[in-house]
């Protein structure tokens, strides 16, 4: 983590080819995560680097190697490979609490909503804990694909229920999969 709270004042955005799309990894001067996402919602995540670090230079290049080798290594198939990966996210109180939550699902496990509601003490907030879910912008590496339905079932994720489902088959984490009929 960055030793203070500064914001960045230049981020690099790397583009690594996974085998569920093209990753967007962009980092700070620090080595630190920014924000995760994936090319088909490159436009998002740029207008939401532009809403929370108006100031920093974004510029394409490599992340640094221990961030960028551990998304190899996961995608290669060990699972607890992103718990290393260091990351700063801008966000509320709120979401910071239910990000925090959110890591401490381990790879291979998920957890209901209302189960993450309880983990952070407000039993009541699973709306709002699913809100802030979809808002993490370091997905991934903050696990927000590891919440599932109280049933078990896959519920929504901003990358897609495809990328979920592969997430968490990846992870060899239990699911109920929703098939059309």
């Amino acid at each position: 983590m960055p030793s203070n709270n500064a914001p960045p004042e230049r981020l690099t955005l790397d583009r690594l080819l996974t085998p569920i799309g093209t990753a967007l990894l962009v980092t700070d001067e620090e080595g630190v995560l920014r924000a995760f996402n994936w090319t088909d919602y490159e436009p998002a995540m740029l207008a939401w680097i532009g809403r929370h670090y108006p100031k920093a230079k974004l510029v394409e290049g490599r992340s640094p190697a221990a961030v960028r080798d551990a998304f190899e290594a996961y995608f290669n198939g060990a699972a607890g490979a992103l718990e290393s990966v260091p990351w700063k996210a801008s966000g509320t109180p709120f979401q910071l609490k239910v990000w925090e939550a959110l890591c401490s699902i381990p790879a291979g496990e998920t957890l209901s909503y209302a189960g993450l509601a309880e983990r952070i003490g407000r039993p009541t907030a699973m709306r709002a804990v699913g809100h802030a879910n979809g808002a993490n912008p370091v997905a991934v590496v903050v696990p927000c694909h590891r919440v599932i339905g109280a049933n078990g079932s896959l519920t929504g994720y901003g990358g897609g229920l495809p990328r979920k489902r592969w997430l968490l088959g990846h992870e060899g984490a239990p699911f109920k999969d929703r098939i059309a009929a």
